[in-house]
């Protein structure tokens, strides 16, 4: 035990990030937490590592995409109503963004510190989800149409896609790993895979997040289509037996969840209170980048700008209940859609420099996942779940922003997939030659 513990030191504080957000917090806790500041400390350590080891750090090409956003957000914090709000502002960016992907980046050595942390997903996410579905179960979730009966894990009422976050980057590791393993080795891990991401579809539809569901349904379509046509009429065979179950079996086909799935194609004709919402701030973000359209109206300006740029269609709020909680009326702070909220804060240099930098390491992911998928060597499980990872996010980004206890898992999951973007899909040592593949033994030996 002694022995593992020492192998995987480097990624032990990474795991301690993500095994903080399985604690349960207090009612009507918001805003940074536990994870929050060990984050800080793994930003730390990883300081303390580089000028221990004195060894080289990323690469130039890997700290211009990470660094980019830096530009935007020191513009964008220059512009802030005032100094305490840029540098808050600035400070929770860099974290999320910058500092600690970059410490994630440098503390992965290999593909099996990658592996600790995707299972490290799935082990939240199967908590989490367990959480979640006694939660429905026995009516003690958060309050949804008048009953308590939204599953969202130990997020509480407040951050109700908290949960949904979490099971959907635990299901997509799962799948991942259930369809990148190759070999007899790997045949009990991605047996445990491919029924862990099942067993996780039940929480997730639990959750009533129609942004989540979309955008695990498009990430998993990718997945599979990506992984090939034979395995990807298993996972469907797997899946469509799963649904079988949970609408026959648990009864998990409700006219709530019938109603909730009927909503996403309703959003236009006969949209609810909540979407309705959603536009208004959409366009009031629209509205404040018009004025200024380069810079934005500075980070953490949105709130202060709302009111003159919304229409009457605004609400005065969300109500939240239930869970442990009691009833709150929860402000609009934000557009909740995370595109938007750079634009009217940071303008077009904000968007640019941080989109840009997540397009970048998209494209470096795929490249590596097609490239590992072309010449068939290890490391197609690590491309699976780091591209995975990266495409559900930038797709829930449509729908959703920072803010709560689980924004720190988002800065977990651009390090785990900027380390195969810019570093594990780029290093030969990273994917070593099979032996089934003829080489010379001295060549073998040096890789």
């Amino acid at each position: 035990m002694n022995h593992r513990l020492r192998t995987f030191a480097p990624v032990l504080p990474v795991i301690a990030v993500i095994a903080l957000l399985g604690l349960p917090l207090a009612p009507g806790a918001g805003g940074a937490g536990p994870a929050d500041a060990v984050s800080g400390l793994v930003v730390l350590y990883c300081g303390i590592r580089l000028l221990r080891e004195r060894r080289r750090p990323l690469t130039p090409t890997a700290v211009a995409v990470m660094g980019l956003p830096v530009l935007g957000l020191s513009i964008a914090a220059m512009g802030a109503s005032s100094p305490g709000a840029g540098l808050s502002g600035l400070g929770r960016y860099l974290q999320i963004f910058v500092l600690v992907p970059a410490a994630v980046v440098l503390l992965i050595r290999d593909r099996r510190d990658f592996r600790v942390l995707a299972w490290s997903f799935v082990s939240l996410a199967l908590w989490q989800g367990a959480i979640g579905v006694k939660q429905y179960v026995t009516a003690t979730g958060a309050s949804y149409q008048g009953e308590d009966i939204r599953a969202v894990g130990t997020f509480g009422p407040t951050d109700v896609m908290g949960m949904a976050t979490v099971v959907s980057f635990g299901l997509i590791c799962a799948l991942s790993l259930a369809l990148g393993g190759a070999g007899r080795k790997d045949v009990r891990q991605r047996a445990v895979a491919a029924g862990c991401a099942v067993a996780l579809l039940l929480p997730l539809a639990l959750s009533f997040s129609r942004g989540a569901w979309i955008a695990t349904a498009a990430t998993c379509a990718l997945q599979l289509a990506l992984a090939g046509l034979r395995r990807a009429l298993k996972v469907a065979a797997a899946v469509t037996a799963a649904g079988v179950v949970l609408v026959g079996g648990f009864g998990v086909g409700s006219a709530m969840l019938q109603e909730r799935i009927s909503s996403i194609t309703q959003v236009t004709d006969a949209p609810d209170q909540s979407v309705t919402d959603r536009y208004t701030m959409w366009a009031a973000a629209t509205a404040m980048w018009r004025e200024h359209p380069l810079t934005g109206v500075g980070l953490k300006g949105f709130p202060e700008h709302r009111d003159g740029n919304a229409s009457l269609a605004l609400s005065s709020g969300s109500d939240t209940d239930g869970a442990g909680a009691g009833y709150l009326k929860q402000p609009l702070l934000s557009p909740h859609n995370m595109y938007l909220l750079v634009l009217s804060e940071q303008g077009l240099i904000g968007l640019i420099t941080l989109a840009g930098s997540w397009l970048a390491l998209l494209v470096c992911a795929l490249r590596g996942l097609f490239r590992a998928h072309r010449t068939g060597l290890p490391g197609l499980d690590c491309a699976l779940v780091s591209s995975g990872l990266l495409i559900w996010q930038l797709i829930d980004f449509m729908y959703a922003d920072i803010g709560g206890p689980s924004t720190v898992l988002t800065a977990v999951v651009f390090g785990v997939a900027a380390w195969w973007s810019v570093v594990g899909a780029n290093t030969e040592q990273q994917l070593p030659v099979p032996a089934s593949v003829c080489v010379p033994k001295t060549e073998a030996a040096i890789q």
